[in-house]
């Protein structure tokens, strides 16, 4: 009798905690990122849901593509399907203010990574790069690769997303302690590889001569290679990215970039789920700040070994 009691009080107590996750299981975690296409943007979306899943939540990842319509139109559908928390990647610093408002007055926690909006007090969380520390460390190893003087050209992002602001502007602070540096051409490329690779091909032609591409991120780099490849200029023009992405690793490995600054999407995407998880259990995300920086890393030839997984770079 004895054992019979102890083996039903046994399988009650192994069953338990089954129980409580088979529950939290029926919690979703909404997940809207940029655009997947772009391996950045894909690994923060795949990231965030093998994150949220091992906490052991449902877990959807949609994506806006920059178009404030359709983050809000996710919003609502995150609305409509009772989702506990939000990992939003936010399309625009001012026109994705009103799509976090929206799902703070439904009472769905946002947690917002990679970019900022331009209020706080909304999301429970900013975790994005350390942009500006990240800029500096690239355009110091861009004038290592490029030299200090010369003409030069800069690709900018999406003017809508303040990262690029804070990559220019910190790109600049550096370049501009070398007077005999010059920038000639500044063209806006919006993060996409074509344009980079299309606003190359137009930069070339004003400025024949230019001897260093400065890069908002890496698909455009990887855009201005290839144009630079078309014109016969590669082993003349240097060019430096901003990612870390895989094809970035693979152009430094093959010569063809000079080095990329890893952001460490990875890292602040698994972060912000596990805030999420804090803030729903227990209603504190377990930080003491909105706004959360995560510093960058400089990858090179030298270094380039240590890449072990899609953003990711082991010490």
């Amino acid at each position: 009798m004895f054992n019979k009691g102890k083996r039903v009080l046994l399988a009650a107590i192994a069953a338990a905690p089954l129980l409580t996750s088979t529950a939290w299981a029926q919690d979703l975690m909404t997940i809207i990122v940029n655009d997947p296409s772009n391996p950045y943007w894909f690994t923060e979306g795949e990231v965030a849901k093998a994150t949220a899943e091992k906490l052991g939540y449902k877990a959807t990842v949609s994506a806006h593509k920059g178009d404030t319509n359709t983050e809000s139109n996710l919003i609502d559908t995150a609305i409509t399907n009772k989702s506990a928390a939000i990992i939003l990647d936010p399309a625009n610093a001012d026109g994705s203010i009103g799509a976090v408002k929206k799902a703070v007055a439904a009472g769905i926690p946002v947690f917002l990574v990679n970019a900022e909006i331009n209020q706080e007090g909304l999301a429970k969380a900013q975790l994005v790069s350390n942009n500006a520390q990240g800029a500096a460390l690239g355009a110091q190893q861009w004038v290592e690769a490029v030299g200090e003087e010369g003409k030069y050209a800069e690709l900018f992002g999406n003017p809508s997303d303040n990262n690029a602001a804070t990559r220019s502007n910190g790109y600049e602070t550096i370049l501009t302690q070398y007077p005999d540096l010059e920038k000639v051409a500044k063209e806006v490329a919006n993060w996409n590889r074509t344009q980079g690779h299309d606003k190359m091909q137009s930069m070339l032609q004003a400025h024949p001569d230019i001897i260093g591409v400065i890069s908002g991120n890496d698909e455009m780099a990887l855009g201005a290679i290839a144009a630079l490849k078309e014109a016969g200029k590669l082993d003349q023009v240097k060019v430096g990215g901003f990612d870390g992405s895989p094809d970035a690793v693979d152009a430094i490995k093959a010569g063809e970039l000079q080095y990329t600054v890893l952001q460490p999407v990875a890292v602040f995407s698994a972060e912000a789920v596990k805030q999420a998880d804090s803030f729903i259990k227990t209603g504190n995300t377990g930080v003491d700040r909105e706004k959360q920086l995560f510093d960058c890393l400089l990858i090179t030839k030298d270094n380039v070994d240590k890449y072990t997984a899609p953003f990711v770079l082991s010490e």
